[in-house]
């Protein structure tokens, strides 16, 4: 049972990269058969059961601004979305785990027992569990490898420029992102939650347009929307350059923890980026939110009609919140 709970978990280690970013809009994530929606004043998560049905939870939000006033200054109020965004994307997580797990148990209980419409709760313990390995697994791949090969690329090259060194693992971070996205795109259930992060999207666009939210409308939509968390993804990596080129580190390991530490205010300082170019529609925004576009179409899939509909019941219980 619990290699069962690792799995759906892992499977979804990359959700970070598949939510909104905005504090005001709505946007949401996609999850294991189903969707999170947010909106300003709560949040739903909508799951596609084998039968048909959906199960559906949401509650009331207070932002991190509206609890602490740090979070109302300038990057410090990045820091507090991103945050928020990751714990809501947790809650998130278990619970289509939990209903995915049951799936799974259904399959192999007694009739009598398949009645069952309540899912196994899954222990907060395992959720750490599962989740340790994960951030693991990015810290390795998406910080300590491209800093490895550009520290063996200087040495055998030689060159002395901080520039130089933070560009060169920047475009090495990217490329390791883009293959790793793309092999875990070949995988049938990572497919299925690009899929829902496409009906996302499109139920976005939908709301956004200010028309009525239905499967008809929503379809007609693209799957690729500037406010991704892969286009923040993009711009928090550039700035990363930047930041590492104007406080340099020296040695390995300060470089490596540096990158860890730092990430805080790397991200603020990205997410005040996307916001202004936000606000600013035109050249600005184009040119931040390109490459995440462009990535989206590997982390996003054409949905069916149940996708669009789980999306959509989703949004609608969140702003009925």
């Amino acid at each position: 049972m619990t290699l069962r709970y690792l799995k759906h978990f892992l499977l979804t280690a990359t959700s970070w990269a598949l939510e909104s970013n905005d504090d005001v809009l709505v946007g949401g994530q996609a999850v294991m058969e189903g969707v999170m929606m947010r909106s300003p004043k709560g949040y739903a998560v909508a799951v596609r059961r084998p039968d048909g049905s959906m199960r559906v939870i949401k509650e009331s939000l207070q932002t991190a601004a509206e609890k602490w006033k740090i979070f109302k200054l300038p990057v410090f109020r990045g820091v507090g979305v991103l945050g928020q965004a990751l714990a809501l994307g947790i809650k998130a997580l278990r619970f289509s785990a939990e209903e995915a797990i049951q799936e799974e148990v259904s399959k192999t209980q007694a009739p009598v027992d398949s009645k069952s419409t309540e899912p196994e709760k899954v222990s907060s313990w395992l959720i750490i569990g599962a989740m340790i390995p994960a951030l693991a697994v990015n810290i390795g791949l998406l910080i300590a490898l491209p800093l490895v090969l550009t520290n063996v690329m200087q040495n055998r090259l030689g060159f002395e420029s901080q520039l130089l060194f933070n560009t060169i693992d920047g475009i090495f971070r990217v490329g390791i992102f883009v293959l790793f996205l793309t092999m875990i795109s070949w995988m049938k259930d990572m497919r299925r939650v690009f899929e829902f992060h496409g009906a996302e999207h499109k139920t976005v666009y939908n709301f956004e347009a200010r028309e009525s939210l239905t499967i008809e409308n929503a379809s007609k939509y693209s799957t690729l929307h500037p406010r991704c968390g892969t286009s923040f993804l993009f711009v928090l990596m550039i700035v990363s350059i930047i930041v590492f080129s104007v406080v340099s580190f020296h040695g390995f390991v300060a470089k490596l923890i540096a990158r860890i530490v730092l990430l805080p205010l790397i991200a603020g300082l990205s997410y005040e980026i996307i916001r202004y170019s936000a606000k600013r529609p035109g050249r600005l925004l184009k040119l931040v939110t390109y490459p995440g576009l462009m990535l989206q179409k590997i982390t996003t899939k054409e949905p069916d009609k149940d996708q669009l509909a789980t999306a959509i019941k989703a949004l609608e219980e969140a702003l009925s919140v």
